[in-house]
């Protein structure tokens, strides 16, 4: 197998833009009706986390060399608007247009996205050393899903509008493995290590909504879980080569038995009848087996054994499942929803990420079948499980160096703003502006983990640097959080 320069791969909120992070720089691509375009591409050090803000230029990023600073740029003018420096290595990052949360391995850090204002800090969370952590991208509601503990799959879901805990759901016997929030934030769904179970939970009260057997192979590491946009899909993919798609169907939720007419008649409709009433009659796990739900669809990658990452998507008016993989290319699949008699989701067209420029585009036809690689259950079973994550640097400290008046050199470990000794003109936002002269006086001495430009545009005319305790006056215009600009 060889190796891949791609350090991380995450969709956007919506599904409508893919964020690469490779060991020379990162990538941004978005789909332009089937095609898929490169819409940024920076070479600079290894990034391993890359998540945008839906459409938007707003994106977050952690890079090998730093990775316990947090950077927000924007990518269309190739500037930064402000990092954050945290006590630990970042390990994932999840935003909104309200809430910017960063999980460390011991401790959750939740911003306001406008200011990055450190809202809220939970201290007391188990060690989560794949930074697994969900969070909902509705502005009303912005519930945070994390594990509750690290011996048994107990999950705790948090309110970061209102700040408050909502509820606790002992969702699985394992650990915790994936979690995944609806557009509405009103199901979760999770995933153990075991890798065989998927279930969906009603929020806020916890309760469960649907058992979904995804296979019985026990080595396998669930990778993603996602829902589609309308939540009647929930798509789980894997480190080995399926892609699961379940139908959420509302009328058939959790255990209940199938009516008859779902049988069809004759003889399979007696057989039905009578499975469903000798499963009420066998133990409880076995008759829980009888009754959960199978993926209704699946999807065939390539290869297995590399990370990746799926979700479900509209492309050309078509449902789809669209597959991130390490192996460098991002497959796209069509869901055969008006064909009932089919299962399988072809491979419509596959898309190089990995920077390559040879075979940048292929549909399903042109790809070479011999590349395919079949991966039978004895294999699976015999395969050793594959860590979740790329292995992070861990233990770099980082240093600002501030020289002083008497050049000194401070080591600083806490927040540091840019400063100058003499005023600081900000350019006026149009012509019937002028412009704000910022004096040394008037910028805090405070120090502060965001380092600003101050001539930064997405920042309000007014911000003059002033920022107390990671917030102050700095500010991202409310226009900017609602469009794609």
């Amino acid at each position: 197998m060889s190796e891949t320069p791609l350090l991380y791969m995450n969709f956007n909120q919506d599904s409508t833009s893919l964020g690469v992070g490779m060991k020379n720089g990162y990538r941004l691509y978005a789909f332009n009706g089937d095609k898929l375009e490169c819409i940024y591409e920076e070479a600079e050090e290894e990034v391993y986390i890359v998540e945008r803000l839906f459409s938007s230029s707003l994106v977050a990023l952690v890079t090998l060399h730093s990775p316990r600073k947090l950077k927000i740029n924007h990518f269309k003018k190739g500037t930064e608007i402000c990092n954050y420096s945290y006590s630990n290595t970042v390990l994932s990052v999840r935003l909104n247009r309200v809430r910017l949360v960063v999980c460390l391995e011991d401790s959750i850090y939740i911003h306001n996205i406008r200011d990055m204002k450190v809202l809220h800090t939970i201290t007391e969370t188990p060690r989560n050393p794949k930074g697994i952590i969900a969070l909902c991208v509705d502005n009303e509601c912005s519930y945070l899903a994390y594990p509750g503990n690290n011996q048994s799959g107990e999950i705790h879901v948090f309110d970061t509008i209102n700040i408050r805990n909502l509820t606790m759901i002992p969702a699985h016997n394992s650990t915790i493995a994936q979690l995944a929030f609806n557009s509405s934030g009103c199901l979760l769904a999770t995933a153990s290590e075991k890798g065989t179970l998927i279930r969906v939970f009603k929020i806020p009260d916890g309760s469960r909504q649907y058992e979904l057997r995804r296979g019985v192979a026990r080595c396998a590491d669930i990778n993603s879980l996602s829902f589609s946009n309308d939540s009647m899909l929930l798509c789980c993919s894997s480190n080995t080569e399926t892609i699961h798609v379940f139908k959420l169907n509302p009328d058939e939720q959790e255990t209940e038995p199938r009516p008859e007419e779902e049988h069809g008649s004759g003889w399979m409709a007696w057989f039905g009848q009578m499975a469903n009433s000798a499963s009420t009659m066998l133990p409880g796990q076995v008759g829980d087996m009888m009754h959960q739900k199978r993926s209704v669809y699946t999807a065939k990658l390539p290869t297995y054994g590399r990370r990746n990452v799926a979700c479900l998507a509209t492309i050309s008016g078509e449902p789809s499942v669209l597959a991130a993989s390490q192996d460098g290319y991002l497959y796209v699949y069509r869901v055969p929803l008006a064909d009932k008699g089919s299962i399988e989701c072809s491979l419509v067209k596959q898309h190089r990420i990995d920077g390559k420029k040879e075979e940048e585009t292929l549909t399903g036809k042109e790809i070479d079948s011999k590349n395919r690689t079949t991966m039978s259950y004895a294999q699976v079973v015999g395969k050793t499980r594959m860590e979740a994550e790329s292995e992070l640097e861990c233990g770099f400290m980082e240093v600002c160096e501030k020289k002083t008046k008497g050049d000194q050199q401070n080591i600083v470990n806490t927040n540091e703003i840019a400063t100058k000794s003499e005023p600081i003109e900000i350019p006026p936002a149009n012509s019937d502006e002028k412009s704000i002269i910022a004096q040394p006086s008037s910028i805090s001495q405070q120090p502060a983990k965001i380092v600003m430009d101050c001539e930064q545009r997405i920042l309000s005319p007014k911000v003059v640097c002033s920022m107390e305790n990671l917030c102050g006056d700095y500010n991202i215009d409310e226009d900017y959080l609602k469009k794609d600009v």
